[in-house]
């Protein structure tokens, strides 16, 4: 999906479309509806908090502004730039509704999360047919159905990267958007992919494209003019020799459609840091508050834990894991809310706390914990 987030809020604000609008703010940035009815909305400029950016659009995004990045530097950059409250209830609603659509055209999907889904379209009907002199006119015009089914599901954009395999697909998907419908063939890798820089392959982290500019290795193409043994030395073997195959467009993974999650967590980090006695009954309803969000998401998704633990970064920077293993798995607020009452009593809070997270571990279906 095309900065989803920041898209959605732009079906409820139309008047916004073209406008860098940033999201990430809290309940103070709720737009104010005037006497006329017009909108006032809040602005990046001095912000000061340590909130984050989730996403924003792409004229925010021509300023330097990205996901993750500290709302204070992004106000530095952007200043002028509206600030809008995450609504991931409706933000999630999105997402059902565009993966339903999906879902009746091409149903095996691997769900990526709340704005990424990989499809197979191996055995979709037409999907191989060639139309007219296009050998592959069949999948390229299921894929613009595909687009045309999430618009009318949703009203919003999506980008569709159409490859042999899903490392292509996820860096196709990225080369025309927004609204973008890309199809690569493995014959179109050294026009297309290799001058690309080797982050873009999903797999190549920050530390990797470090290691790889000091050797020399900026582009994709120069990775794949590596020796494999060369790669082996620098990075060991099983990395060394994903990279060369990755760098190639290589990759057998199949599209999974079902598989179980490790844990389920909320966190938030305070916009002040919050002392455990000074501030206990704002830290107490923040506390509750994770609690139940994280019930309700292991309710939703018809899980129920064993584990549960807490997370603290204090205002030094250091963060505190704590968990309790429970003898029997729960998905209520209450229990979670205790158990990890429980892991707090165990942390020394004498210095102030800038986050504070609750997770559930140890998952297991809900039919079968009961």
């Amino acid at each position: 999906m095309d900065a989803f987030y920041a898209s959605v809020e732009l079906l409820r604000y139309p008047e916004l479309k073209g406008l860098p609008v940033v999201i990430g703010g809290g309940r103070r940035h709720q737009p104010e509806v005037l006497a006329d009815g017009t909108r006032r909305f809040a602005t990046l400029a001095g912000y000061a908090g340590r909130g984050v950016v989730t996403t924003a659009t792409y004229a925010a995004r021509a300023f330097g502004v990205h996901s993750g990045m500290g709302l204070m530097k992004a106000a530095l950059k952007c200043p002028h730039a509206v600030l809008l409250p995450t609504d991931f209830d409706e933000y999630r609603r999105c997402s059902r509704a565009f993966k339903a659509a999906v879902a009746e055209l091409a149903p095996v999907i691997e769900d990526r999360g709340i704005d990424e889904i990989y499809i197979d379209l191996t055995d979709v009907p037409g999907a191989q047919d060639a139309v007219g002199h296009d050998p592959f006119g069949g999948v390229r015009a299921l894929a613009q159905e595909l687009r045309n089914s999430v618009r009318r599901a949703t009203g919003l954009t999506c980008s569709i990267g159409v490859t042999p395999n899903k490392l292509l697909s996820k860096i196709a998907s990225e080369l025309d958007k927004p609204d973008g419908l890309t199809l690569l063939t493995e014959a179109d890798i050294p026009t297309r992919i290799w001058p690309l820089p080797v982050r873009r392959i999903n797999g190549i982290g920050p530390k990797a494209g470090a290691k790889l500019a000091q050797l020399g290795v900026t582009t994709i193409g120069e990775l794949a003019a590596c020796e494999p043994a060369w790669l082996v030395e620098r990075f060991g073997h099983a990395y060394g020799r994903w990279l060369h195959e990755a760098a190639h467009g290589r990759d057998d993974r199949p599209v999974v459609t079902a598989h179980e999650p490790v844990s389920m967590s909320r966190e938030t980090t305070f916009e002040r840091d919050l002392h455990a006695q000074r501030d206990r009954a704002e830290l107490s309803r923040i506390f509750t508050a994770l609690c139940e969000r994280v019930a309700a998401d292991l309710q939703r998704k018809g899980y129920a834990g064993r584990t549960v633990g807490i997370k603290l970064r204090f205002d030094d920077f250091r963060t505190v894991t704590r968990d309790l293993t429970l003898p029997h798995a729960v998905a209520d607020a209450a229990a979670i809310r205790g158990a990890a009452g429980q892991c707090l009593k165990r942390v020394e809070l004498s210095r102030r706390l800038r986050l504070l997270g609750v997770r559930v571990a140890s998952l297991q279906r809900l039919d079968a914990a009961a």
